[in-house]
């Protein structure tokens, strides 16, 4: 199979031209609205926002699954969660089955990952990879090489994927081969530790609050009400928000438990020592504030907010930084005339939206994900797409730009037609969605849904609670239309096309009656 497809690549190419090459950078937890070419509220990100300039931004691409495996199984395979294998962040991928690097290496391409991997299993079909055990970390990180030894280096995680990625760009890629390379960050994954010259300017700053910080829980669902995913209550001072055990101790609504004062310790000693003193001074003023103010609720929801924003948008800083170095090392190697650059992030996460932090959730603020892609002499600059995509569609994408008919068991569609301007939406109207993992981590209860562009419906099958949602009137999700008379129709109309895209997609894993 593989060498048929191989050969119809090489037909293709040969008609068409030079195989382009094919960099795929994927951060972890990027929320869209943390880049300014989407939002420029929060932080200034140039490079990104050069690929947007010279490329597309799309503005309604999401994930079927949102979290952090199954969507790198969805990258590799262009399949669903369910039809891939990956539903959770526990289950090892099957390292056996065909993937988009397997076809571009069949296809001519010399491929590599550097960074995240995070599939509980070792990477197959790159020619060359070297990636982080686990979530990583973000000092002392460590990588698993092809010898399958794991060493340690004293470089920020993020600038040693670029420099690794770089390194294997100018060194050990065969110049005579096209490349496909996927560049996976860790950041801006919790836990947040910057850099310091990036945590001394973004320490600095105040960023507004979103209009549903303090959101309560009257009249929302059991999904709402269960999670665990609020910056308030669930979100650590020692650990997330780095503040020295010694300035809480005493506070007894805001004392640490012993394990979060050993993994404070922990990271603290990851850190440099001449970075760590600065850092760690940095970090006192936010323990000597809790000592004087002993906040409490909305008080201290305010504080934990501007830390987090903090931290988190720091961490990005350094991202953006790193996609420069690519950027400039392929205008400076004239690879850029021939190489189309992907950015985009595993899922999206939540800023303070509903007082919370983390993802999972089928909201938008969660299943949203930035998509960026610059292709020289193909995009039109400066292009912006409000279609409908959805990670599915990234394998099959890159496939077709490399002249590569996609498999029939992928389940996503080609966007090369929408970003060299053929055509400006997909025939697909509506997107699947489906979470599973609970109760691990964060308490989100299992759903699966239905996105439109104006509508969405949720349906919680173990708590049998639905949710239906008018995006273009309500693009916060605050309001639940479930039982609104006027919405009936529509709703009816929904719930009977979520019955048929699920067996669509050939989901055969039962959710009860969905009445």
């Amino acid at each position: 199979m593989l060498y048929r497809l191989a050969i119809l690549c090489l037909l293709s190419i040969s008609s068409q031209g030079q195989q382009p090459n094919i960099i795929y950078i994927m951060s972890d937890d990027h929320d869209a609205d943390a880049i300014s070419a989407y939002n420029k509220k929060l932080i200034a990100t140039p490079n990104m926002d050069r690929i947007a300039k010279d490329g597309i931004r799309f503005t309604n691409c999401f994930v079927g699954n949102s979290i952090c495996s199954p969507v790198r199984a969805t990258v590799l395979t262009g399949q669903h969660s369910h039809s891939n294998g990956i539903k959770d962040n526990r289950t090892p991928f099957d390292g056996s089955k065909i993937t988009l690097p397997k076809l571009l290496k069949e296809a001519g391409y010399q491929t590599a990952i550097i960074g995240k991997w995070h599939l509980h299993s070792l990477p197959t079909g790159f020619d060359y990879w070297a990636v982080l055990p686990g979530q990583g970390v973000y000092y002392s990180t460590r990588l698993i090489n092809m010898k399958n030894d794991t060493v340690r280096y004293n470089e920020y995680a993020t600038s040693l994927i670029t420099n690794q990625t770089l390194s294997w760009l100018r060194e050990q890629r065969d110049p005579a081969k096209p490349f496909f390379v996927m560049m996976h960050h860790k950041a801006p994954h919790r836990n947040w530790v910057p850099e310091l010259k990036w945590l001394e300017v973004l320490s600095k700053k105040k960023f507004p609050e979103p209009p549903t910080l303090y959101a309560d829980t009257v009249g929302k669902g059991t999904a709402f009400k269960h999670q665990r995913m609020s910056i308030l209550k669930d979100m650590t001072l020692c650990i997330d928000l780095k503040i020295d055990p010694q300035y809480i101790m005493d506070i007894p609504h805001l004392r640490p438990d012993s394990n979060e004062i050993r993994s404070y310790n922990s990271f603290m000693n990851s850190i440099p020592e001449y970075q760590r003193i600065k850092m760690k001074t940095i970090f006192a003023e936010r323990g000597r504030l809790l000592q004087k103010l002993k906040p409490t609720g909305k008080e201290l929801l305010k504080l934990k907010y501007q830390w987090y924003m903090q931290d988190y948008l720091a961490c990005i800083a350094s991202v953006d930084e790193s996609v420069g170095q690519i950027l400039n090392y392929l205008d400076e190697s004239g690879l850029s005339e021939n190489t189309m650059i992907i950015y985009t992030s595993d899922q999206g996460f939540y800023l303070g939206e509903n007082g919370w932090f983390d993802k999972r959730f089928m909201y938008d603020v969660s299943m949203q994900t930035p998509l960026l892609i610059k292709w020289k002499g193909k995009i039109k600059p400066g292009s912006v797409n409000t279609s409908l995509v959805q990670n599915i569609d990234f394998a099959p994408t890159m496939l077709d730009v490399a002249g590569v008919i996609a498999p029939v068991w992928m389940q996503g569609l080609s966007l090369k037609p929408i970003i060299t301007g053929r055509q400006n939406e997909l025939s697909r109207k509506e997107l699947y969605y489906r979470y599973y993992e609970y109760p691990i981590d964060h308490y989100v209860i299992p759903h699966i849904g239905l996105r439109e562009k104006q509508f969405k419906l949720i349906y919680f099958y173990t708590a049998k609670e639905w949710e239906f949602y008018d995006l273009k009137n309500d693009p916060q999700e605050q309001k639940n239309l479930i039982r609104i008379p006027k919405y009936q129709a529509e709703i009816e109309r929904m719930k009977k096309k979520l019955v048929e895209t699920k067996s669509q997609y050939k989901d055969t894993e039962p959710v009860g009656e969905m009445k």
